[in-house]
């Protein structure tokens, strides 16, 4: 190939990637002037500034204030807003007053009703909430007042339902979903999300069943961006589901779709979860869905969404959402053999193709895979060996984690283009027999046991017609190579981020590994390239620029802060008190407290406190003794009935405090209820280590406690009083953190924790 023509492909191939990017979300201009009847992103960002205004966990000062303001925006809407309020045990041993806010727009028909979902209260203690889940308020709230504009009266009643308490343990969907009738009429819901603050929202599926009549209906309601894939589907049904709509599927057997956006990792659950982080085009994004979606199925059959059929689903730019049954997996994987197998023999026949030659091809094959599947492994370790400080960012993703992505895949590119520049002398059509050969083994262990994938097929199609062009002229047409090309690049290009994005530089491996994957899919256009040694030596530059890069945003500033932790313990039993906290790398204002050699904590001094990531105290530092109030103890009832001892007892703060965490022995609990919240049986046989529940608490509300256990055997309670006051208690007179530090989030942090143990012999 020509030097101006490799130049002049490679550049398509790069503009079409791009597309991939950009082509899936809407742009976001100034819109508050558009028709009352759009969406309009500038209002729905006004309710994202009103909502994220503070901190609005359960029982934080603002919880009420976004709780009226959402019930007053409804009241605007001429909606009549309702709350239900009841304290509700999660399917994790978290028991909280939950209040959700409800109001129905009423159909013409009789069917089934369509359901608007997100949840109002944010992460404690610091999270402002704005894109997690104000986004989503904002998105309904705005998506309500232009149906509403629009006179239109829907077939189906429309619910609303903005959950509490779903950072907590999906309190408020248990609430609604178990105790309140209109639960039973809801045919499908729809519920938005948000795990970062910007990128494109994905849509995923929800479902018992089969996801055919769910696509049908997705289709046909014709949303303009639609982002999303079966892949991710099926990888979602397989793991531990966290979000209020896993409550409507497992408890209400409801169908529905999540949307939700992972972009920007780093402000996930953080004190930087702000209004002027969340991207607007992300907010558009949603609320392009909404819009369509509203229409079409507040008029749809919502009786009739259960499937026992699936579908394989993608989505490209131009096209939309691409589905077909999976009963097409296995034809469209023979087929494929098939015409592998044509090629070949086509090529053998004609001595295009000779087995040396293909066999020399599959030693880049293996190098390539070799070479940067090693590299992606050691990536992140390395990075973090490095840079000690990302270890405490816990959701594995950092500042400069762009950078590192787009690193690691240009590194990718450029041990590809160097290793094949050694195979020169070997044709072309012989090189691409391997990688086929292997993307097609690999489709089928695909298609038997992550079916969701099976659309991976389609771009190895590209390729093989490139192989049957490659094998049969002496110089195809490179730009229709670079056509066939086209979808693997908007397929698999926007995956390279997705994977490390949204479950954290862990990933890199996969990004790693899938470029190299889509080299592969590039090789009848990449192949062609004479001066392999050069782009090699462009991609190396790139990739050390790109490294360069990400070291000198490496540290920490105002837009990028630190994630630091600071607690005060005081065991009330020992009366002894130590500084802890959860940093791996303490920074200079935490070390201020725990000196310059801090210690290990000693397991038995403290529990490690439930949070996301069960993440315990790194080093502790003993602390001065404080006069800070126990709670009072009131033990009411202490009975034996038919072999098993019933205990009833009541932990009344002494100060204002924000959760209490419960502990025991290895004696097993047979019944357990927080204040008249009874923790699911299932949870009590597999309970994972000593935690027996958490109590996060409002208006400062006693914890009314009621166990049963087998009689004859000591139970021990251990508490852990806390309540989130550290930084304001003037007992501590605690300094600010610097502007470039936060709150590190996922743990009960900037608390005064007391432990009492109670023992009942």
């Amino acid at each position: 190939m020509k030097p101006t023509t490799a130049v002049i492909t490679l550049l398509l191939l790069l503009g079409l990637g791009y597309w991939s990017f950009e082509g899936s979300m809407p742009s976001a201009p100034p819109d508050a002037d558009i028709a009352e009847t759009a969406f309009s992103t500038d209002r729905a960002m006004k309710h994202v500034t009103e909502i994220s205004k503070a901190p609005h966990a359960v029982g934080f000062p603002a919880h009420s204030t976004v709780r009226t303001y959402i019930m007053k925006s409804l009241k605007n809407l001429g909606l009549r807003p309702e709350l239900q309020s009841a304290y509700i045990s999660g399917d994790k041993g978290t028991v909280t007053r939950a209040t959700n806010i409800l109001a129905r727009i009423p159909g013409t028909g009789s069917g089934k009703a369509l359901l608007l979902l997100t949840h109002y209260d944010s992460q404690p203690h610091s999270s402002h909430g704005a894109s997690d889940a104000g986004s989503g308020v904002a998105t309904i709230l705005e998506g309500l007042r232009a149906y509403k504009a629009s006179g239109k009266q829907p077939l189906n009643d429309i619910i609303v339902l903005f959950t509490d308490a779903e950072e907590l343990g999906l309190n408020g969907a248990e609430l609604f979903v178990n105790r309140h009738a209109w639960a039973n009429e809801v045919g499908l819901a729809l519920n938005f999300e948000a795990r970062g603050s910007g990128g494109p929202s994905y849509m995923l599926i929800e479902t018992n069943r089969g996801n055919q009549k769910m696509i049908e209906g997705f289709k046909k309601a014709h949303p303009e961006y639609p982002v999303a894939n079966s892949l991710a589907y099926s990888i979602y049904k397989m793991l531990p589901n966290d979000t209020d709509l896993t409550v409507f599927r497992e408890d209400g057997d409801i169908e529905g779709f999540n949307f939700a956006f992972i972009d920007d990792h780093f402000d996930y659950h953080t004190a930087m979860d702000i209004q002027p982080r969340l991207d607007r085009e992300t907010l558009a994004h949603q609320g392009s869905y909404l819009m369509p979606l509203l229409t079409y199925f507040s008029d749809a059959d919502l009786g009739d969404m259960k499937s026992l059929n699936e579908e394989v689903y993608f989505n490209v730019p131009l096209f939309g959402l691409i589905s077909y049954p999976f009963e097409w997996i296995w034809p469209m994987m023979a087929v494929a053999f098939l015409l592998f197998l044509f090629v070949l023999a086509y090529g053998i026949k004609h001595k295009r193709l000779g087995l040396k030659g293909i066999g020399k091809g599959l030693l880049p094959l293996l190098l390539t895979l070799g070479i940067n599947g090693g590299i992606g492994y050691i990536f992140w370790p390395t990075l973090k060996g490095i840079y000690p400080q990302y270890s405490d960012m816990l959701h594995g993703f950092t500042y400069n984690g762009y950078y590192y992505i787009a690193a690691l895949a240009t590194l990718a590119l450029t041990v590809c283009f160097w290793v094949y520049s050694h195979f020169l002398k070997t044709p072309l059509r012989e090189l691409l027999a391997g990688p086929i050969l292997f993307w097609l083994l690999l489709c089928g262990l695909l298609s038997q046991y992550l079916p969701g994938a099976a659309f991976f097929i389609i771009p190895v199609y590209g390729v093989l017609l490139a192989w049957m062009m490659l094998t049969a002229q002496d110089q195809p047409n490179p730009f229709l190579l670079v056509l066939l090309c086209v979808p693997a690049l908007w397929i698999f290009t926007p995956l390279v981020k997705m994977f490390p994005v949204g479950l954290g530089l862990k990933m890199l491996i996969g990004s790693s590994l899938l470029t190299t994957l889509i080299f592969f899919l590039l090789l009848p256009v990449f192949g062609g390239y004479a001066k392999k040694r050069s782009f090699a030596l462009a991609g190396l530059i790139i990739f050390l620029g790109l490294f360069l890069g990400a070291h000198l945003k490496s540290g920490f500033s105002p837009d990028r802060p630190r994630p630091t932790s600071l607690m005060y313990v005081k065991n009330l039993d020992s009366n002894t008190a130590l500084w802890a906290t959860y940093e791996k790398s303490p920074s200079s204002w935490t070390r201020a407290y725990l000196g310059e050699e801090p210690t290990a904590p000693n397991p038995e001094d403290v529990q490690t406190l439930s949070s996301k990531y069960s993440t315990g105290f790194t080093f502790t530092h003993s602390a001065p003794l404080k006069s800070i109030p126990a709670p009072q103890i009131e033990i009411h009832t202490d009975t034996l009935i038919a072999g098993n001892r019933q205990v009833s007892l009541t932990l009344t703060p002494g100060r204002d405090v924000n959760r209490l965490e419960v502990f025991t022995n290895k004696t097993p609990i047979v019944h357990a209820a927080i204040n008249g919240a009874a923790l699911p049986p299932y949870y009590l046989d597999n309970r994972k280590g000593s935690r027996l529940f958490t109590h996060y608490i409002s208006n400062n509300d006693p914890t009314q406690i009621f166990l049963v256990f087998p009689e004859g055997e000591p139970l021990e309670l251990t508490l852990y009083e806390a309540s989130n006051s550290l930084m304001y208690d003037p007992d501590f007179s605690i300094p600010p953190r610097p502007s470039d530090q936060i709150p590190m989030p996922f743990v009960l942090n900037d608390a005064i924790v007391l432990i009492k143990k109670l023992s009942f012999e």
